[in-house]
């Protein structure tokens, strides 16, 4: 699992967002979000732009060990 994989699940369900709550957001199937939390696929740069601003926090800090 990647450091954005872990960061993802953490901060998502610290938000209390649903994988599907966050895929409508962005335009993806709750798979796929399942996907990128299991470091399985990445999501394109515009997705990871789409995440980071659903999570208030910016690309660096989803890509970075805390």
């Amino acid at each position: 699992m990647s450091i954005f994989s872990r960061n993802l699940t953490r901060l998502r369900k610290q938000a209390n967002i649903s994988r599907k709550e966050m895929a409508e957001k962005i335009g993806v199937s709750d798979i796929t979000i399942g996907y990128y939390e299991n470091g399985r696929n990445e999501p394109t740069l515009s997705n990871l732009v789409k995440i980071a601003r659903i999570l208030n926090v910016s690309t660096d800090y989803l890509a970075t060990y805390i």
